[in-house]
C-alpha cells in the first residue's frame, strides 16, 4: 500500500504516543513495586523516549521508503515537539530546564534518526 507522506508521518507519530503511554504505564507499574530512585526513574523515562521514537523513525522510513534517515529524524523531532507543547500547556507557558529539555531533543531525535537508518 502506497501511502502519503504526511499521512506516514502523522500514523507513525500517532504510534509512536500509543506505544509511550503504554511504556509508560507499564513503567509506573513497576516503579510503584521496585520504589526506585529519581535518577533511575529519569533514566527509564529517557529510554521510552528513545524507544518510541525509534519505533515512530522505522515505521516512517518503511512507509516512505526513500530518504528513510531524513524521515526517522523528522519523526523524533515532530515528537519532541508535541511533547515540548503539551509540557508547556501543563506548566502554563513556564518552560522546563534547558538541559532537560535539550537531553529529551536528543532523545527523541536520534531514537527516530536510528529507527529510519533500521528501516
Amino acid at each position: 500500500m502506497n501511502t502519503s507522506r504526511p499521512k506516514a508521518l502523522l500514523r507513525s507519530l500517532i504510534i509512536s504516543y500509543l506505544l509511550s503511554g503504554v511504556l509508560l504505564l507499564t513503567l509506573s507499574f513497576v516503579l510503584y513495586k521496585l520504589k526506585l530512585k529519581e535518577e533511575q526513574i529519569n533514566t527509564a523515562v529517557y529510554g521510552v523516549y528513545v524507544v518510541s521514537c525509534l519505533i515512530g523513525g522505522l515505521l516512517s522510513g518503511k512507509a516512505i521508503k526513500t530518504r528513510r534517515f531524513f524521515w526517522g529524524l523528522l519523526t523524533g523531532l515532530l515528537y519532541f515537539l508535541i511533547l515540548f507543547a503539551a509540557s508547556l500547556l501543563t506548566r502554563q507557558g513556564t518552560p522546563p530546564e534547558s538541559s532537560r529539555m535539550l537531553t529529551v531533543l536528543a532523545c527523541c531525535a536520534a531514537g527516530g534518526m536510528a529507527g529510519g537508518m533500521m528501516s
